[in-house]
Protein backbone atom coordinates (compact mmCIF):
# COMPACT_ATOMS: atom_id res chain seq x y z
CA UNK A 1 0.00 0.00 0.00
CA UNK A 2 1.03 3.96 -0.22
CA UNK A 3 0.78 6.91 1.43
CA UNK A 4 -2.99 7.10 -0.09
CA UNK A 5 -4.18 4.20 1.88
CA UNK A 6 -1.60 4.42 5.17
CA UNK A 7 -2.24 8.24 5.64
CA UNK A 8 -5.44 9.43 4.28
CA UNK A 9 -7.72 6.72 4.36
CA UNK A 10 -6.49 5.22 7.60
CA UNK A 11 -7.44 9.52 9.10
CA UNK A 12 -10.72 8.59 7.32
CA UNK A 13 -11.15 5.09 8.90
CA UNK A 14 -10.14 6.67 12.18
CA UNK A 15 -13.05 9.18 12.02
CA UNK A 16 -15.91 6.77 11.43
CA UNK A 17 -14.16 4.69 14.20
CA UNK A 18 -14.77 7.76 16.67
CA UNK A 19 -11.78 9.60 17.25
CA UNK A 20 -11.29 13.03 16.99
CA UNK A 21 -9.58 15.10 14.20
CA UNK A 22 -6.25 15.12 16.42
CA UNK A 23 -6.30 11.56 17.51
CA UNK A 24 -7.43 10.18 13.73
CA UNK A 25 -3.92 12.40 12.32
CA UNK A 26 -1.65 10.98 15.42
CA UNK A 27 -3.21 7.35 13.99
CA UNK A 28 -2.58 8.26 10.36
CA UNK A 29 0.95 10.05 10.62
CA UNK A 30 1.92 6.85 12.37
CA UNK A 31 0.78 4.54 10.08
CA UNK A 32 2.23 6.01 7.39
CA UNK A 33 5.29 6.69 9.33
CA UNK A 34 6.21 2.66 9.39
CA UNK A 35 7.07 2.88 5.57
CA UNK A 36 9.79 5.51 6.25
CA UNK A 37 11.15 5.05 10.00
CA UNK A 38 14.50 3.26 8.29
CA UNK A 39 17.69 2.99 10.22
CA UNK A 40 19.31 5.86 7.98
CA UNK A 41 16.40 7.89 9.84
CA UNK A 42 16.61 6.36 13.56
CA UNK A 43 20.41 7.18 13.32
CA UNK A 44 20.32 10.72 11.92
CA UNK A 45 17.90 11.65 15.06
CA UNK A 46 19.99 9.28 17.29
CA UNK A 47 17.25 6.79 18.43
CA UNK A 48 17.71 3.21 18.68
CA UNK A 49 17.98 1.23 15.46
CA UNK A 50 16.01 -1.78 16.61
CA UNK A 51 12.83 0.38 16.12
CA UNK A 52 13.61 0.16 12.50
CA UNK A 53 10.27 -0.51 10.29
CA UNK A 54 11.80 -0.64 6.58
CA UNK A 55 14.77 -0.32 4.87
CA UNK A 56 15.56 2.29 2.41
CA UNK A 57 16.56 1.14 -1.24
CA UNK A 58 20.30 2.65 -0.59
CA UNK A 59 20.13 0.31 2.71
CA UNK A 60 18.85 -2.74 1.17
CA UNK A 61 21.78 -2.63 -1.67
CA UNK A 62 24.37 -2.76 1.36
CA UNK A 63 21.86 -5.36 3.07
CA UNK A 64 24.07 -8.82 3.73
CA UNK A 65 22.36 -12.06 2.63
CA UNK A 66 24.27 -14.44 5.56
CA UNK A 67 22.36 -16.02 7.94
CA UNK A 68 22.57 -12.93 9.50
CA UNK A 69 22.07 -10.48 7.44
CA UNK A 70 18.63 -12.38 5.96
CA UNK A 71 17.38 -12.55 9.90
CA UNK A 72 17.76 -8.42 10.25
CA UNK A 73 15.51 -8.05 6.65
CA UNK A 74 12.71 -10.72 7.59
CA UNK A 75 12.49 -9.57 10.94
CA UNK A 76 11.24 -6.38 9.82
CA UNK A 77 9.38 -7.13 6.10
CA UNK A 78 7.49 -9.82 8.16
CA UNK A 79 7.28 -7.62 11.19
CA UNK A 80 5.61 -4.73 9.50
CA UNK A 81 4.60 -5.27 5.65
CA UNK A 82 4.33 -8.92 5.24
CA UNK A 83 2.84 -10.70 8.23
CA UNK A 84 2.41 -14.11 7.99
CA UNK A 85 -1.04 -15.55 8.49
CA UNK A 86 -0.22 -19.12 9.14
CA UNK A 87 2.93 -20.38 10.96
CA UNK A 88 2.45 -23.83 10.78
CA UNK A 89 1.12 -23.92 7.61
CA UNK A 90 1.43 -27.87 6.11
CA UNK A 91 2.38 -28.56 2.37
CA UNK A 92 3.45 -32.17 1.81
CA UNK A 93 6.19 -33.35 0.01
CA UNK A 94 7.98 -30.08 0.79
CA UNK A 95 11.91 -29.89 3.04
CA UNK A 96 12.14 -27.71 6.38
CA UNK A 97 14.18 -24.94 4.70
CA UNK A 98 11.54 -24.24 1.98
CA UNK A 99 8.77 -24.89 4.92
CA UNK A 100 10.11 -22.14 7.07
CA UNK A 101 10.06 -19.00 3.90
CA UNK A 102 6.47 -21.03 3.36
CA UNK A 103 5.04 -20.59 6.63
CA UNK A 104 5.87 -16.60 6.36
CA UNK A 105 3.43 -15.89 3.36
CA UNK A 106 1.32 -13.01 4.20
CA UNK A 107 -2.61 -13.00 4.15
CA UNK A 108 -5.45 -10.97 6.23
CA UNK A 109 -6.98 -12.57 9.05
CA UNK A 110 -4.53 -14.97 10.92
CA UNK A 111 -3.79 -15.17 14.25
CA UNK A 112 -1.00 -12.67 14.46
CA UNK A 113 -3.23 -9.97 12.83
CA UNK A 114 -5.45 -10.43 15.79
CA UNK A 115 -2.71 -10.57 18.01
CA UNK A 116 -1.13 -7.30 16.35
CA UNK A 117 -4.28 -5.63 17.28
CA UNK A 118 -4.78 -6.68 20.84
CA UNK A 119 -1.17 -6.04 21.70
CA UNK A 120 -2.23 -1.91 20.83
CA UNK A 121 -5.44 -2.03 23.06
CA UNK A 122 -4.79 0.42 25.90
CA UNK A 123 -1.53 1.76 24.27
CA UNK A 124 -0.34 4.79 22.42
CA UNK A 125 -2.22 5.95 19.60
CA UNK A 126 1.01 5.62 17.89
CA UNK A 127 1.03 1.93 18.20
CA UNK A 128 -2.45 1.80 16.74
CA UNK A 129 -1.00 3.67 14.12
CA UNK A 130 1.38 0.77 13.32
CA UNK A 131 -1.01 -1.84 13.97
CA UNK A 132 -3.23 -0.29 11.06
CA UNK A 133 -0.53 -0.45 9.15
CA UNK A 134 0.50 -4.27 9.64
CA UNK A 135 -3.25 -5.10 9.02
CA UNK A 136 -3.84 -3.20 6.10
CA UNK A 137 -0.89 -4.92 4.58
CA UNK A 138 -1.81 -8.66 5.02
CA UNK A 139 -4.88 -7.73 2.31
CA UNK A 140 -2.39 -5.75 -0.01
CA UNK A 141 0.60 -7.80 0.03
CA UNK A 142 -1.26 -11.30 0.31
CA UNK A 143 0.77 -14.08 -1.16
CA UNK A 144 3.70 -12.62 -0.85
CA UNK A 145 6.39 -13.53 2.43
CA UNK A 146 8.92 -10.84 3.40
CA UNK A 147 11.84 -12.20 3.33
CA UNK A 148 14.08 -13.45 0.35
CA UNK A 149 12.76 -16.37 -1.50
CA UNK A 150 12.76 -17.55 -5.06
CA UNK A 151 10.90 -20.17 -4.36
CA UNK A 152 7.82 -18.32 -2.75
CA UNK A 153 7.99 -14.85 -4.29
CA UNK A 154 8.78 -15.26 -7.59
CA UNK A 155 6.58 -15.18 -10.59
CA UNK A 156 6.33 -15.67 -14.17
CA UNK A 157 6.09 -13.35 -17.00
CA UNK A 158 2.02 -14.29 -17.27
CA UNK A 159 0.11 -11.31 -15.87
CA UNK A 160 -3.14 -10.36 -17.11
CA UNK A 161 -5.40 -7.19 -15.65
CA UNK A 162 -9.11 -7.98 -15.49
CA UNK A 163 -10.46 -4.34 -16.41
CA UNK A 164 -14.13 -4.01 -17.06
CA UNK A 165 -14.99 -1.84 -20.65
CA UNK A 166 -18.69 -1.30 -21.47
CA UNK A 167 -19.85 -3.28 -18.59
CA UNK A 168 -17.74 -6.45 -19.29
CA UNK A 169 -14.51 -7.94 -17.64
CA UNK A 170 -11.73 -8.16 -19.87
CA UNK A 171 -8.23 -9.24 -19.94
CA UNK A 172 -5.37 -6.80 -20.87
CA UNK A 173 -1.54 -8.45 -20.86
CA UNK A 174 0.77 -6.31 -18.64
CA UNK A 175 4.16 -5.40 -19.57
CA UNK A 176 6.70 -5.15 -17.15
CA UNK A 177 10.32 -3.10 -17.26
CA UNK A 178 12.68 -2.53 -14.63
CA UNK A 179 13.11 1.25 -14.27
CA UNK A 180 12.92 2.49 -10.85
CA UNK A 181 12.72 6.04 -11.78
CA UNK A 182 9.77 5.43 -14.29
CA UNK A 183 6.05 5.75 -13.14
CA UNK A 184 3.55 3.33 -14.56
CA UNK A 185 1.60 3.69 -17.38
CA UNK A 186 -1.51 2.68 -16.70
CA UNK A 187 -2.84 3.12 -19.75
CA UNK A 188 -0.74 0.69 -21.52
CA UNK A 189 -0.54 -1.64 -18.44
CA UNK A 190 3.16 -0.70 -18.51
CA UNK A 191 4.35 -1.54 -14.63
CA UNK A 192 7.83 -1.71 -12.84
CA UNK A 193 8.95 -4.90 -10.91
CA UNK A 194 12.12 -6.31 -9.84
CA UNK A 195 14.63 -7.86 -12.32
CA UNK A 196 14.49 -11.63 -11.89
CA UNK A 197 17.35 -13.21 -9.84
CA UNK A 198 18.30 -16.91 -10.04
CA UNK A 199 19.61 -16.74 -6.51
CA UNK A 200 17.15 -17.66 -3.58
CA UNK A 201 18.08 -15.57 -1.19
CA UNK A 202 18.38 -12.11 -3.58
CA UNK A 203 17.10 -8.72 -2.58
CA UNK A 204 15.10 -8.63 -5.56
CA UNK A 205 13.24 -12.11 -4.28
CA UNK A 206 11.71 -9.90 -1.53
CA UNK A 207 8.05 -9.06 -0.69
CA UNK A 208 6.18 -8.23 -4.09
CA UNK A 209 8.92 -7.23 -6.07
CA UNK A 210 8.36 -9.17 -8.59
CA UNK A 211 4.49 -8.52 -8.70
CA UNK A 212 6.18 -4.50 -8.84
CA UNK A 213 3.13 -1.88 -7.43
CA UNK A 214 0.22 -4.24 -8.54
CA UNK A 215 -0.75 -5.30 -5.06
CA UNK A 216 -0.41 -1.39 -3.64
CA UNK A 217 -3.48 -0.26 -6.34
CA UNK A 218 -6.66 -0.21 -5.05
CA UNK A 219 -8.03 -0.31 -8.55
CA UNK A 220 -5.60 -3.49 -9.21
CA UNK A 221 -7.28 -6.69 -10.45
CA UNK A 222 -5.11 -8.98 -12.05
CA UNK A 223 -4.13 -13.15 -12.78
CA UNK A 224 -0.65 -14.44 -12.20
CA UNK A 225 1.38 -17.48 -11.51
CA UNK A 226 2.72 -17.42 -8.07
CA UNK A 227 6.00 -19.94 -7.15
CA UNK A 228 4.74 -20.44 -4.16
CA UNK A 229 1.57 -22.30 -5.39
CA UNK A 230 3.94 -23.89 -8.23
CA UNK A 231 2.69 -21.34 -10.94
CA UNK A 232 -1.10 -22.32 -10.82
CA UNK A 233 -3.05 -19.08 -11.82
CA UNK A 234 -4.82 -16.79 -9.08
CA UNK A 235 -6.61 -13.98 -9.26
CA UNK A 236 -5.92 -11.18 -7.10
CA UNK A 237 -8.98 -8.89 -6.75
CA UNK A 238 -7.82 -5.60 -4.89
CA UNK A 239 -11.17 -3.55 -4.72
CA UNK A 240 -12.53 -6.15 -2.65
CA UNK A 241 -9.19 -6.48 -0.56
CA UNK A 242 -9.07 -3.07 -0.02
CA UNK A 243 -12.61 -2.74 1.12
CA UNK A 244 -12.54 -5.13 3.40
CA UNK A 245 -9.23 -4.00 4.62
CA UNK A 246 -11.12 -0.15 5.12
CA UNK A 247 -13.74 -1.61 7.09
CA UNK A 248 -11.58 -4.02 9.23
CA UNK A 249 -9.31 -1.11 10.54
CA UNK A 250 -12.85 0.31 11.22
CA UNK A 251 -13.19 -2.38 13.36
CA UNK A 252 -9.99 -2.78 15.00
CA UNK A 253 -10.04 1.16 16.00
CA UNK A 254 -13.29 0.76 17.76
CA UNK A 255 -12.18 -2.26 19.75
CA UNK A 256 -9.03 -0.02 20.70
CA UNK A 257 -11.16 2.64 21.63
CA UNK A 258 -13.63 0.07 24.00
CA UNK A 259 -16.80 0.40 21.78
CA UNK A 260 -16.02 -3.34 21.37
CA UNK A 261 -15.26 -6.06 23.52
CA UNK A 262 -12.82 -8.10 21.34
CA UNK A 263 -11.12 -7.78 17.66
CA UNK A 264 -11.73 -10.98 16.39
CA UNK A 265 -10.96 -11.85 12.68
CA UNK A 266 -13.43 -11.91 9.33
CA UNK A 267 -15.17 -9.04 10.68
CA UNK A 268 -16.07 -6.65 8.98
CA UNK A 269 -17.80 -2.73 10.06
CA UNK A 270 -19.73 -3.11 7.01
CA UNK A 271 -22.59 -0.92 8.05
CA UNK A 272 -20.92 1.88 9.21
CA UNK A 273 -19.79 2.80 5.28
CA UNK A 274 -22.69 1.69 4.04
CA UNK A 275 -24.06 5.55 3.52
CA UNK A 276 -20.24 6.29 2.15
CA UNK A 277 -20.41 3.08 0.11
CA UNK A 278 -20.59 4.58 -3.24
CA UNK A 279 -17.75 7.16 -2.37
CA UNK A 280 -15.92 5.04 -1.30
CA UNK A 281 -15.86 2.31 -3.99
CA UNK A 282 -15.20 4.91 -6.68
CA UNK A 283 -11.77 6.28 -4.95
CA UNK A 284 -10.71 2.11 -4.39
CA UNK A 285 -11.36 1.26 -8.37
CA UNK A 286 -10.35 4.84 -9.89
CA UNK A 287 -7.64 3.79 -11.86
CA UNK A 288 -4.34 6.20 -10.74
CA UNK A 289 -1.20 5.84 -9.43
CA UNK A 290 -2.26 7.45 -5.90
CA UNK A 291 -5.47 8.44 -4.70
CA UNK A 292 -4.03 10.52 -1.65
CA UNK A 293 -6.25 13.80 -3.18
CA UNK A 294 -9.36 11.78 -3.14
CA UNK A 295 -9.05 10.00 0.26
CA UNK A 296 -8.13 13.17 1.77
CA UNK A 297 -11.14 14.97 0.54
CA UNK A 298 -13.25 11.91 1.80
CA UNK A 299 -11.60 12.23 4.60
CA UNK A 300 -12.33 16.19 5.40
CA UNK A 301 -15.58 16.01 4.81
CA UNK A 302 -16.08 13.55 7.63
CA UNK A 303 -14.45 15.56 9.98
CA UNK A 304 -14.72 18.74 8.81
CA UNK A 305 -11.31 19.78 9.61
CA UNK A 306 -8.39 20.21 7.25
CA UNK A 307 -5.93 17.10 7.01
CA UNK A 308 -2.26 18.00 6.76
CA UNK A 309 0.06 17.21 4.29
CA UNK A 310 2.68 14.33 5.53
CA UNK A 311 5.99 15.28 6.87
CA UNK A 312 8.22 13.11 7.32
CA UNK A 313 10.72 15.69 9.36
CA UNK A 314 7.34 16.98 11.53
CA UNK A 315 8.57 15.26 14.63
CA UNK A 316 12.05 14.68 15.00
CA UNK A 317 13.16 18.02 16.16
CA UNK A 318 10.98 17.41 18.86
CA UNK A 319 12.10 14.08 19.71
CA UNK A 320 15.92 15.28 19.71
CA UNK A 321 15.54 18.16 21.66
CA UNK A 322 12.97 16.72 24.34
CA UNK A 323 15.03 15.48 27.63
CA UNK A 324 12.69 12.17 27.91
CA UNK A 325 12.41 10.77 24.84
CA UNK A 326 9.66 8.35 25.83
CA UNK A 327 7.32 11.38 26.08
CA UNK A 328 7.64 12.38 22.74
CA UNK A 329 5.40 11.52 19.18
CA UNK A 330 8.09 9.67 17.33
CA UNK A 331 9.40 7.93 21.18
CA UNK A 332 5.92 6.51 21.86
CA UNK A 333 5.95 5.11 18.08
CA UNK A 334 9.52 4.19 18.93
CA UNK A 335 8.71 1.71 21.41
CA UNK A 336 5.09 0.48 20.06
CA UNK A 337 7.25 -0.44 17.03
CA UNK A 338 9.72 -2.03 19.37
CA UNK A 339 7.10 -3.90 21.20
CA UNK A 340 5.66 -5.05 18.58
CA UNK A 341 8.64 -6.20 16.37
CA UNK A 342 9.42 -8.41 19.47
CA UNK A 343 6.48 -9.73 19.40
CA UNK A 344 5.54 -10.78 16.13
CA UNK A 345 8.89 -12.57 15.89
CA UNK A 346 8.88 -14.55 18.79
CA UNK A 347 6.15 -15.77 17.37
CA UNK A 348 8.25 -17.08 14.43
CA UNK A 349 10.98 -18.33 17.03
CA UNK A 350 8.57 -20.15 19.33
CA UNK A 351 6.87 -21.49 16.14
CA UNK A 352 10.46 -23.40 15.17
CA UNK A 353 11.46 -20.95 12.46
CA UNK A 354 15.09 -19.23 13.08
CA UNK A 355 14.06 -16.95 9.51
CA UNK A 356 13.89 -14.37 12.63
CA UNK A 357 16.70 -15.45 14.79
CA UNK A 358 16.57 -16.15 18.44
CA UNK A 359 14.57 -13.91 20.65
CA UNK A 360 14.42 -13.26 23.90
CA UNK A 361 12.03 -11.51 26.33
CA UNK A 362 14.01 -8.39 26.89
CA UNK A 363 12.21 -5.60 26.30
CA UNK A 364 9.70 -7.06 23.84
CA UNK A 365 12.19 -6.22 21.17
CA UNK A 366 13.47 -8.75 17.92
CA UNK A 367 17.16 -7.45 17.98
CA UNK A 368 19.61 -9.88 19.83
Amino acid sequence: MQEDFHYYATYAAAILAGYTHKESLDIAYSAQFVDLCSKTLLSKIKAPQKAATTQLQLEMMDARTDMVGLQDITRIWASFHFLPKDLYAEKAKRPKGYMRKYRLICGPNGELVKKTVELAKGRTLQHAGIAMHVLADTWAHSYFAGTPSLVINNTNDEFYELITIDGKETERKIKFRHNPGADDDLDKSLYTNSIYQGSEDSIMNLGHGRAGHLPDYSFAKYSYLPAWDDYNAMIKDNPSDYRKAFCQMIRALRFLRGDIEAFETDEYDYELIAPHEERIMQIITKRQLIASADWRAFGEELSGDTVDDFDINRYQDEYMAVENKDDSFLGKFINGAILHKGMVCRQIFESGNMLAGYVGEEKGTADR
